[in-house]
């Protein structure tokens, strides 16, 4: 497969500022792949990095005019292998991970390379190997992106461009499960909020055999989504009384609860709504210190975990249930539109205009037109 030696890439400069530059195409070194990006789906994260920085760290602070490309939940082609690669082929389609830990620190020998002691510490004369692509290193709003080979999970030739941008989501919603441990057919999962990993949180819980399926949220078109994803009972708050519902059906409460909405109200239902010994998963970043019932974790001996991204190798497992039509991500994907129109794409998302749930920006798409734009799609 040929290479160029530039390529089209999103330049950040300052908050909200991105600009289509042309860059040098990167070079794969050991133990790396260069893709050719053919889609990427734009991310809740991402927006937050455009607007704040954070989490992305790049050259040890924010990533604002450092000639940084964001974007993480990419697929493509593998276009070249780096010195002493030999397990996968160019031409190969792949998804991606985002986060490849240093491999040596405590954590990333536990497995936990989400948590690598040495994130962000990959540029200028500290170089430990880490390596969270569109958050410590270039991502994928370009043509092109280097990826470890640990992070890549081939792609069935049945599956589209844009079903394989959402394993990442589908595996961050797996990790979720896989950190509380233990889930057994027939126990309660409750999903609070049906945004992209909520609503995935919900495929994967059914997949994997919990009954009921529960879950909560107060927009009725993505509660609809849910339900076609597993969700044996939807819940509105606006309606109802979500803690006394929750434990009129399960009896004395939720055995397992994923909260992907994050902020003080359900961070406190999903404290009262858990059983005694059950266990509470946060998928999402509160954008602030929140108070929740401590006392009431405590002495039901309730478990309370966090996550962040996609460790533990979920994203092949959920890659090997989405493979095997376990089921539908692509339900969630809405709007599609070509890398020039990253813009309006990312508009899409933030407003979630015309119902947007998960944008995808492809590079085999043509040029939107005004009226597709208009529209909401250009497919």
């Amino acid at each position: 497969m040929p290479v160029p030696q530039s390529m089209k890439a999103w330049v950040l400069g300052d908050p909200e500022e991105l600009t289509l530059k042309t860059k040098d195409v990167p070079v794969p070194g050991r133990s790396e792949a260069l893709v050719r990006i053919d889609a990427v789906a734009i991310c809740a994260t991402d927006l937050e990095i455009l607007t704040y920085g954070t989490p992305a760290l790049i050259e040890g602070g924010a990533p604002f005019n450092k000639e940084f490309t964001p974007g993480h939940e990419y697929m493509g082609t593998i276009a070249a292998l780096g010195p002493g690669v030999d397990e996968f082929e160019i031409g190969e389609r792949v998804t991606v991970e985002i986060h490849a830990g240093c491999g040596q620190c405590k954590r990333c020998r536990m497995g936990m390379y989400t948590s690598c002691h040495n994130y962000g510490l990959n540029y200028g004369d500290t170089d430990k190997g880490h390596r969270a692509n569109g958050f410590t290193t270039n991502g994928g709003f370009a043509e092109y992106a280097v990826n470890n080979i640990n992070t890549m999970i081939r792609v069935p030739a049945t599956m589209t461009d844009e079903e394989a941008t959402l394993v990442v989501t589908a595996g961050t919603s797996m990790y979720g499960l896989t950190e509380l441990g233990g889930l057994v057919a027939g126990e309660s999962v409750v999903v609070i909020g049906p945004g992209p990993i909520g609503l995935l949180a919900v495929a994967v819980a059914k997949a994997l055999g919990a009954s009921p399926v529960i879950l909560v949220g107060t927009r009725e078109n993505r509660n609809q989504i849910g339900t076609k994803l597993g969700a044996d009972i939807v819940i509105n708050p606006k309606e109802e009384d979500v803690v006394a519902r929750i434990k009129e059906i399960t009896g004395k409460g939720a055995d397992y609860v994923v909260d992907c909405a994050g902020n003080e109200t359900t961070v406190n239902q999903a404290v009262h709504m858990t059983n005694r010994g059950g266990k509470i998963c946060l998928a999402a970043f509160p954008k602030k210190a929140v108070n929740f019932d401590l006392g009431a974790l405590a002495v039901n001996n309730i478990y309370l975990y966090g996550i962040r991204g996609e460790g533990r190798s979920a994203t092949h497992r959920a890659m090997a249930f989405m493979a095997e039509k376990r089921f539908d991500a692509s339900l969630i994907h809405t709007h599609t539109f070509p890398l020039e129109d990253l813009p309006t794409a990312l508009r899409y998302a933030r407003e979630r205009i015309d119902d947007a749930i998960k944008v995808v920006v492809s590079m085999r798409q043509p040029t939107a037109t005004t009226d597709q734009i208009t529209e909401g799609k250009s497919q």
